[in-house]
């Protein structure tokens, strides 16, 4: 197995003051853990995450994309129609590519507090998740 993993990351600027938070501690956290940081985008929502994730699981020198965002809940059902879709497609394409995503986005249904609580556990959690899967998929290829 490869002894660096390569990562991209995406972040969602809405909420920039939480996933501004996540960036960080999820790249300390993938530093922390052996992977490199090869690539970050930045988009303007968690709709644009999908986008974004393709572009960066296309690459050859990506091997798994971490996904940051915070949806948090407002007046309306608008969170859980972004959340449900986001991840579902995040799903699929994780699949259709063969590659890990970390799936670090804070809702539906949080607060603004909430959301400030799990800053590093979600970023945390994506990392870890995306280099552990990555392990696992080329341990069974052996």
């Amino acid at each position: 197995m490869k002894e660096e993993i390569r990562l991209g990351i995406v972040v969602s600027e809405f909420h920039y003051d939480i996933t501004r938070l996540m960036e960080e501690k999820a790249k300390d956290h993938a530093k922390f853990l052996g992977a490199k940081v090869v690539k970050i985008i930045r988009v303007p929502g968690s709709f644009e995450i999908p986008l974004a994730t393709k572009t960066l699981l296309e690459r050859n020198d990506i091997d798994a994309v971490v996904c940051l965002g915070a949806i948090i809940k407002g007046e309306t059902k608008h969170d859980e129609i972004i959340g449900v879709n986001v991840a579902r497609k995040l799903m699929d394409m994780a699949v259709q590519y063969g590659k890990p995503v970390g799936l670090g986005i804070i809702g539906p249904g949080a607060t603004r507090l909430q959301a400030q609580e799990r800053i590093e556990e979600y970023a945390r959690r994506a990392v870890e998740a995306a280099i552990k899967t990555f392990k696992r998929l080329h341990e069974t290829k052996s």
